[in-house]
């Protein structure tokens, strides 16, 4: 069986190599390439196509979720790991919302590691049915309302109308999303255009008469 293709994103050198150390101990896996940044991640993900990248959440251009995402728009099939040093809810649903596979802590046993790229570069998932109802939860918590096939927007759409309705800036909903302003910004026009609006009231309104209209 080929051995599964990895790439490591960490600001911090020192992780790099201890991560590549690792990783080399065994057979399952083979590191081609490693960045310390978001922009640096990027340019060599296109040339190299790794099947796996383990990537740290917080990079110092830009967070690792929103690359996470950049990734996932160039090559759906590489699957990404997101690295972190907390357990947290919120990272864990706005990785998944990115597109991620999964996420570990920092102080994972190598052998650990090893089976969760493993586990994604085959086709798995790291997440279990608790954590996908989590994910879910949340997901209705802050649309206000389940998906239905009649939505004309996608989930992130829905998560970016309510945090609007909850009079959110677009700076804000930027940090809270991992996301950058620019993307927000293409966000909440994509919102406008699909629901016919033409102002962030008129989407704060739409948002609550469709949380009234899921609570009766």
């Amino acid at each position: 069986m080929d051995k599964i293709s990895v790439f490591i994103v960490d600001d911090h050198e020192v992780v790099r190599m201890g991560l590549l150390m690792l990783l080399s101990r065994h057979q399952e896996v083979k590191v081609i390439g490693e960045a310390g940044s978001g922009g640096e991640a990027m340019e060599k993900i296109k040339d190299l196509l790794p099947d796996v990248v383990v990537m740290d959440i917080r990079l110092p251009d830009r967070s690792g979720i929103e690359v996470c995402r950049d990734i996932k728009e160039l090559e759906p099939n590489i699957k990404v790991i997101m690295l972190t040093s907390y357990s947290d809810d919120e990272v864990l649903f706005d990785s998944i919302m990115a597109g991620a596979s999964g996420y570990v802590l920092k102080e994972i046993r190598s052998q650990s590691l090893v089976e969760a790229i493993t586990t994604v570069g085959r086709g798995g998932s790291l997440l279990d049915p608790v954590t996908t109802s989590r994910v879910l939860e949340k997901v209705r918590i802050l649309t206000g309302k389940v998906a239905t096939e009649e939505d004309s927007l996608n989930d992130k759409e829905r998560v970016v109308l309510a945090l609007i309705a909850e009079g959110k800036t677009n700076k804000q909903i930027a940090a809270e999303l991992f996301l950058g302003e620019k993307t927000v910004r293409n966000y909440v026009s994509n919102i406008f255009a699909k629901l016919s609006l033409t102002n962030r009231t008129q989407a704060a309104v739409y948002a609550d008469r469709q949380r009234s209209r899921k609570s009766t």
